[in-house]
């Protein structure tokens, strides 16, 4: 019974997660390899790749298609489709994908997500998130 008072740890509160409607869910997922090694951090918009299905960051460039080499098929062009949001601060290198934790729905202040440089979150962007189940409500100030 003396255990049940024991100091465990600490958290400190981020801000990302702002309502628990809805409720914040957990999936894995796997961010391609990158040219650059990258440090992604916590809040981070994901979008998820119509040819490989993997993650890049929102605000990357889609790739183009690619015409029908000599007994290959053609490539469609490639579509990024706003996804998840990262859990966790996650070193992505340049020699393998990374397997990570999203959050795949819940209620995220958007002051507290990232995306690629100069890119701004369109309407169309919260629209896909929106149907995924994850919407945008900024923190209410502590009074």
């Amino acid at each position: 019974m003396r255990e049940l008072g024991r100091k465990l740890g600490d958290m400190e509160y981020d801000g990302l997660i702002t309502d628990l409607t809805p409720k914040p869910q957990v999936r894995g997922g796997t961010i391609a390899k990158l040219t650059t090694a990258t440090l992604y951090k916590r809040g981070t918009l994901l979008a998820k790749s119509s040819i490989s299905g993997k993650l890049v960051i929102l605000g990357t460039e889609a790739a183009p298609a690619k015409e029908a080499a000599e007994g290959q098929p053609a490539v469609p062009a490639e579509t990024l489709i706003p996804d998840c949001i990262l859990c966790d601060d996650t070193e992505v290198g340049t020699t393998e994908d990374v397997k990570v934790a999203t959050y795949t729905a819940g209620c995220f202040d958007p002051g507290k997500v990232t995306t690629a440089k100069d890119y701004t979150i369109t309407e169309g962007d919260k629209d896909n998130l929106r149907m995924r189940n994850i919407v945008f409500k900024a923190a209410a100030p502590a009074t």
